[in-house]
């Protein structure tokens, strides 16, 4: 088992694999190239090679298009492609110029001879085999009605520990943001009714199956499925997650049958995926210390972030401006005890698990890594999550593995609300405004962190309310919403009566589109216009008194 346990990949890169290989036994190994002589493809016209996307994500954080970003020199795959034996080559690496290629061992051999091949390992001690989908999920079980009285239902205590209720309430579940799951698989999350939306609104933006090839993910193992639904479920009265309007990647990069390095090669190309399309975070439940060839385990020492494949390529999401979200891992308990690989990566957020109560799980594994740098980062519920299943059910759930999307779900929130921080700058903002920011430590990093906290440090002189406001004539209201005339009205609780307001209307990016200063006024209601102005769009209406006093906002779309 792989996910946050601790399973791992430990080879050195540019080691060639000592163990013997069957004559003619087909087998993934990473071919690494000599340079990127001759590609046709430029720093200077990125368009080619990344998508509007990517690039204006780039281009926010003022981070520059460099020559590792340029993808592998096409002529050399072409070569690998032409050597005899019919090699095939599976994905190629822009970060560690590099393809990985399915062959045999004599067709390895003649690869290794081109002039463009700099090295290379072996990945897969396993023949190459087709792979065969399970049977379908079976029909989603009913739901109890014990759980239909909150609107979070079993899911409450994980979403209010970190403040993602707040952060919804607030108007910010994940609209605009793209994320990317890379697990084991997703079976049933295109017919869960706790994921529907996702599919009705068109927010599977790609899927990429790592291990297969092409692009169906519904397959597989469904941890996948549990870590979605923890983000992107929404079923009010029953199951919501941390950011349930959020747009997402789905990437198989795990094989459960067996635990390889070609794995992390896998993880790397779907970060390589993930930063091409424009996603903004990635959560990744998986973590690698121990193959099933012991040879290439990882040791402790291994734990510097810039040893293994798989902290490699998290270290490279971080610098093309992704916030990179990971399990920290369960060995906490065992003789490993450590975090896992990527989770010892730079420059990235590695989650631990706690208990509803804020304590400690006993399995979260600790840090710090090789190097001495803090590990995890920051904590999330990780004991007695509310967990999706592929049929429909919800179950309570143990791991890190849960910790993480939770917590990734919230990240988006937090960037969305704060659209013009960097990815480094999020994650400082956690950190910094985290339970135990005054004393880190390698139990629980700088520990849980809360969006209103992280919000309030960012913008203290316009704080959200400590605690979600109870509905009820005690919240701002705006109609009508969605807004078909242009004109709309406000609908302004006691706390916002009485007094002068400054009125601001956000679009997607966090920019003010539209800025109003309100008199001291006795009426509820409160027309506010032109809003023709507005494309269409969703939007936020930000209203504070400008004597001082809570903020207070509300999500509405122009049509």
């Amino acid at each position: 088992m792989k996910y946050s346990l601790g399973l791992a990949i430990a080879f050195l890169l540019g080691l060639l694999s000592s163990g013997a290989q069957a004559q003619g036994t087909v087998r993934r190994h990473l071919i690494y190239f000599q340079d990127k002589t001759g590609t046709p493809y430029t720093i200077s016209q990125p368009q080619a090679f990344l998508s509007a996307r990517a690039l204006a994500r780039r281009s926010r954080q003022g981070i520059a298009v460099r020559p590792r970003d340029l993808p592998v020199n096409p002529a050399y795959v072409a070569q690998v492609r032409a050597v005899s034996g019919s090699p095939q080559v599976r994905y190629t690496s822009r970060w560690l110029n590099a393809a990985v290629v399915a062959c045999d061992s004599a067709t390895l051999g003649r690869i290794y001879q081109l002039p463009s091949v700099k090295g290379g390992q072996t990945l897969s001690r396993l023949p190459e085999a087709p792979y065969a989908a399970p049977a379908p999920a079976s029909a989603p079980a009913a739901r109890t009605t014990a759980e239909d009285r909150a609107t979070y239902g079993k899911a409450y205590a994980q979403n209010e520990l970190i403040g993602a209720a707040a952060m919804h309430k607030a108007g910010y579940q994940g609209e605009g943001m793209q994320i990317a799951v890379f697990d084991a698989g997703f079976p049933g999350a295109d017919q869960l009714e706790a994921l529907q939306l996702l599919k009705q609104q068109g927010r599977i933006a790609g899927t990429r199956n790592f291990v297969d090839g092409g692009t169906s993910v519904y397959q597989r193992n469904s941890h996948g499925t549990n870590c979605l639904g923890l983000i992107g479920g929404e079923l009010p009265g029953t199951y919501v997650g941390t950011a349930p309007h959020a747009t997402f990647h789905l990437c198989i990069t795990e094989d459960v049958a067996s635990e390889y390095p070609v794995e992390e090669a896998n993880w790397l190309a779907a970060a390589e995926y993930a930063d091409s399309v424009g996603v903004d975070v990635i959560s990744s439940s998986l973590g690698y210390n121990t193959f099933d060839r012991p040879a290439v385990s990882h040791t402790y020492a291994d734990l510097t972030g810039r040893t293994a494949i798989g902290s490699l390529a998290a270290l490279g999401a971080a610098r093309a401006g992704m916030v990179v979200v990971n399990s920290a891992g369960n060995d906490g308990n065992n003789s490993w005890r450590y975090i896992s690989v990527p989770a010892d990566a730079d420059s990235i957020i590695t989650v631990g698990a706690v208990d509803s109560l804020r304590r400690h799980a006993s399995f979260s594994s600790y840090g710090p890594t090789a190097d001495g740098r803090i590990k995890p980062t920051l904590s999330a519920m990780g004991v007695a999550s509310a967990v999706l299943s592929a049929t429909g059910t919800i179950s309570r759930g143990n791991g890190t593995s849960y910790a993480c999307p939770e917590l990734a779900g919230m990240v988006a929130g937090f960037w969305q609300a704060n659209p013009t921080l960097t990815a480094q700058q999020v994650i400082s903002a956690l950190c910094r405004s985290a339970s135990q920011a005054q004393a880190p430590d390698n139990t629980l990093g700088y520990g849980i962190p809360n969006f209103v906290a992280a919000y309030n440090l960012l913008h203290p002189g316009a704080p959200l309310a400590a605690t979600p406001v109870a509905a009820g004539g005690t919240r701002l209201g705006i109609y009508p919403n969605p807004s078909h005339t242009g004109e709309l009205t406000l609908v302004l609780p006691p706390s916002l009566q009485r007094q002068a307001l400054r009125v601001r209307v956000l679009d997607v990016k966090g920019a003010t589109v539209l800025e109003r200063s309100l008199p001291a006024q006795a009426t509820a209601e409160v027309l506010l216009h032109p809003a023709r102005q507005l494309a269409p769009g969703t939007y936020q209406c930000v209203v504070q008194p400008l004597a001082g006093g809570s903020t207070q906002t509300v999500r509405f779309t122009q049509q």
